[in-house]
């Protein structure tokens, strides 16, 4: 009676493990490598260029001192450029296995959520990274066409949206080197006193802004001119 005791036992133990070894067999051959979009497919969106839209949005707010400039590389990621960009944590096609997406638009339990201390990305800004990397998560190039005008220079409809994509990564308080650009009163305060056009028109004795990026286009510089000459409204 005790030798069929004892091998029932062993039979027991026997089954357990080949259940631990068979379920954890299983669950390795699940995993599956996600989704990623075939080249010819890759068309880009007409409305989104790289280098003017969604590069900002990385220098502006990633690619700061460091963080994920080219000498803090923080995890492994390099942000001021497309290369760089596109050679982790992006799968064009695919936002929600891209990483970079994944950190900047939700607050998931084993990914770090981006900007670090410091405001999340507007809904705007958003929206042009998930559609960049659903359409391919292409390099426009030089991107000859614009949608600025500059006949349009209200401070809610021009000067806002581009303070926020470009300016606000790094001048989100007023603790931040050069001040905050967060708000009407302290766009407006930098507006006033000059440091507003003499720092994005790179004159001398001002700081060229945006900081590790492209100059502003020649169009949206004469936005904000035309802006602080009507007197900098909060229109």
């Amino acid at each position: 009676m005790g030798k069929v005791k004892k091998y029932s036992k062993s039979i027991a133990l026997l089954i357990i493990v080949f259940t631990i070894v068979s379920g954890s067999m299983m669950m390795n051959s699940c995993v599956h490598q996600p989704y990623v979009l075939p080249v010819n497919m890759r068309t880009g969106d007409a409305s989104i260029c790289f280098e003017r839209d969604v590069l900002p949005i990385f220098q502006s707010n990633c690619a700061k001192s460091g963080c994920h400039d080219a000498n803090g590389h923080r995890g492994g990621y390099v942000l001021d450029n497309y290369a760089d960009v596109v050679k982790k944590g992006i799968v064009p096609g695919n936002p929600a296995a891209s990483k970079i997406w994944e950190s900047v638009s939700m607050k998931i339990f084993d990914v770090e959520f981006m900007p670090l201390n410091a405001p999340a990305l507007s809904a705007a800004d958003l929206d042009v990274i998930r559609l960049w990397i659903e359409t391919g998560a292409i390099d426009s190039g030089a991107c000859n066409t614009t949608t600025c005008d500059t006949s349009t220079f209200t401070y809610s409809g021009v000067i806002a949206p581009m303070m926020q994509t470009y300016c606000t990564g790094c001048h989100n308080s007023t603790s931040s080197a050069g001040g905050s650009l967060m708000d009407y009163a302290s766009v407006m305060t930098a507006a006033m006193n000059g440091r507003l056009i003499g720092d994005i028109s790179h004159l001398a004795g001002y700081n060229a802004m945006p900081l590790g990026g492209n100059m502003l286009q020649d169009c949206q510089i004469t936005q904000v001119k035309k802006w602080v000459a009507a007197g900098a409204p909060n229109n």
